[in-house]
């Protein structure tokens, strides 16, 4: 047992090397050459040395550097790697969250969580019935209840909130009406993406669609994310304080992951996804000094193990499985940046955006980036959703990342303000303190 123990150790560690460099390399050609966001290339990194790819070539007696587990009869993860790589992947995932709410601006989230969740809301319904609409209109599902179309429903709600703040912050826009809102909104969106994956797994175990098991599921889900980032605000001053009066080097990345991981861990024990545990804490944590003393450590953990998340995402598409299924990518694609764009466009009209603001949010909203991706792997993990339908996620996913700049960056050069005449007072760009 010691020696097995030891071999999957070693495995582990060559993994990580591999996973780590080509993650960078990665990056660096689409930050560098491509002028896109470096996480296409950690995922593009990912389908070549995957299982399915290159990892998955033997080379000489020591076998593939990714071997595919025995795991559509026995591995219990239900994901083509080992679960001790599927693990270290979502400690990243953890990671990458928490650092999401640390970054958040809470007064600013506050000052328009109103309009923001109209629009998030609006982004949120529309694309989720296309994505059911479209899996069943194709045959991957057997009605509008089967959790296949619900999960592929689900998967077309995100957005992702570090995606969008990179692109805003690049161009300097973070603080204009309609980078606020886009942010504020995709926090929103985040956790309602969250909520609607919790209730469909929910439905997708109990094999039946019953009014009081979604509202007993939501309630959970919507009572204990309250309960948890109401009590983490409360206690946020109380906390810095005392994670800062630690005099041990490292105390507070320390303390403050070990904090992350339980929430994640009651966030999962709760029914919902460890995430929303970490980005709550994060969240609570974000307005204190202890965030801006943490801004420097967990930026470095952050560089070193959040690649690893979407390189592991990336080798979990099988190509092979995607050929017969193309025409659905691109169709459900088309219906992702389609009813991103109008479905959180539209709302944005309502609240003070002109035509030229609404499109800036609507476009804004459109990168589906980690979100996306964690909710997919939950599908393919327990064994909703096949490798076809998985690799049509990582499809949009790519697309709409790689959308959301190309089309962003024009809309904001053209110059003009994004609200309408009667709102430009009350819609004054915000300080972004």
């Amino acid at each position: 047992m010691e020696q097995h123990i030891t071999e999957i150790v070693v495995r582990l560690v060559y993994q990580l090397s591999l996973i780590l460099l080509v993650a960078k390399v990665g990056g660096e050609i689409c930050l560098r050459y491509l002028k896109v966001p470096p996480v296409l290339g950690e995922l593009a990194a990912g389908i070549i040395i995957g299982p399915f790819a290159l990892g998955g070539i033997v080379i000489g007696g020591a076998g593939p550097i990714f071997p595919v587990p025995v795991l559509y009869a026995e591995d219990a993860i239900g994901v083509p790697m080992s679960s001790e790589l599927y693990s270290v992947a979502q400690i990243a995932a953890v990671i990458l969250l928490f650092a999401a709410g640390l970054e958040t601006n809470l007064k600013q989230f506050m000052r328009y969580a109103g309009p923001a969740s109209l629009v998030a809301v609006g982004g949120l319904v529309l694309p989720f019935f296309l994505g059911v609409f479209a899996t069943v209109l194709f045959g991957f599902a057997d009605g509008f209840g089967d959790p296949r179309a619900l999960f592929m429903g689900a998967i077309l709600t995100a957005t992702s909130v570090g995606i969008t703040a990179r692109v805003l912050s690049d161009m300097r826009r973070l603080d204009s009406p309609e980078g606020v809102t886009i942010l504020a909104a995709a926090v929103v969106d985040d956790v309602l993406g969250i909520l609607v994956l919790t209730v469909v797994v929910g439905m997708s175990e109990a094999g039946t669609i019953s009014f009081s098991e979604v509202a007993f599921i939501s309630g959970k889900a919507v009572g204990f994310w309250l309960v948890l980032t109401g009590i983490g605000l409360l206690l946020s001053k109380h906390i810095s304080r005392l994670f800062e009066s630690f005099r041990v080097d490292g105390a507070g990345i320390a303390l403050a992951l070990s904090l992350a991981f339980l929430a994640a861990g009651l966030a999962e024990s709760f029914g919902l996804a460890m995430i929303i545990g970490a980005y709550s804490i994060g969240l609570a944590l974000s307005n204190t000094t202890l965030a801006q003393r943490l801004h420097e450590p967990i930026t470095a953990v952050y560089h070193a193990l959040v690649p690893i998340f979407f390189v592991a995402m990336g080798m979990l598409v099988d190509l092979a499985a995607m050929q017969g299924v193309l025409l659905f990518g691109a169709v459900v694609t088309l219906l992702a940046v389609v009813s991103k764009v109008l479905g959180a466009g539209v709302p944005a009209l309502v609240t003070g955006f002109n035509l030229r603001g609404s499109a800036r949010i609507g476009v804004g909203m459109l990168p589906r980036g980690e979100v996306a991706l964690i909710i997919a792997g939950v599908g393919l993990a327990r064994g909703v959703i096949d490798a076809d339908l998985f690799g049509v996620s990582i499809m949009m996913t790519v697309v709409t990342t790689l959308a959301s700049p190309v089309l962003l960056v024009p809309l904001f050069r053209s110059g003009g303000s994004g609200r309408r005449a009667s709102s430009v007072t009350e819609g004054a760009t915000p300080s972004g303190n």
